[in-house]
């Protein structure tokens, strides 16, 4: 059969932050047989003609950590936090030509405060804050891999200086990076969890 003649449905999902949970929710979807036709962070689209529950899907979702999205603003807030995770984990934070809050308003294509105002009101959080908290998680994951120096770090997270770094991290973690560096590092959180 081919992708022409199939219908297809979005499943908007919550809590997928990286290529394994791509890799989780194309396996869930499958072992439910339904034809996935993509998955990527956020989203899988399927052939609507395979007759599987909407609560069958939701319960095989649910075991693995990812909840299916119902409105349009908790689609929104989960596309911001993809986005966010998607622009700090992949390097490109620094190569930004504009500032990080004029980038998402063009990649989701909404105005912030709109963007902001929805994020703030789901998650309870200033966006601003998440995007501080994704951040310092991902400084404590290099410092634990301790393979770039401090500058590089900043360089890389988009900061302007080390010392704004510094200053972010000792009032997120309260410990500055050198002590975070000596330390056993167990005090990383998943960053779909942060706050």
């Amino acid at each position: 059969m081919s992708n022409e003649s199939l219908h297809c449905k979005v499943l908007r999902i919550k809590n997928m932050v990286c290529p394994r949970c791509i890799m989780v929710v194309r396996d869930e979807l499958e072992s439910l047989g339904l034809q996935v036709l993509e998955v990527e962070l956020g989203k899988a689209v399927v052939n609507e003609s395979d007759k599987v529950a909407e609560t069958a899907i939701e319960a095989s979702l649910a075991r693995k950590g990812f909840e299916l999205l119902h409105d349009k603003r908790e689609e929104l807030v989960e596309a911001v936090k993809v986005a966010v995770i998607d622009v700090i984990y992949s390097g490109k934070v620094s190569t930004l030509a504009t500032n990080l809050s004029t980038y998402l308003a063009e990649a989701l294509g909404k105005d912030y405060s709109t963007i902001s105002t929805a994020f703030k009101a789901s998650e309870g959080i200033a966006l601003s804050r998440y995007i501080v908290l994704q951040k310092v998680e991902h400084i404590k994951e290099l410092l634990t891999y301790d393979e770039l120096p401090l500058s590089v770090i900043a360089t890389k997270l988009g900061y302007k200086s080390l010392q704004h770094l510094s200053r972010q991290f000792k009032e997120v973690t309260g410990t500055t990076l050198n002590m975070y560096k000596r330390q056993d590092n167990g005090g990383r959180l998943p960053i779909d969890n942060l706050y």
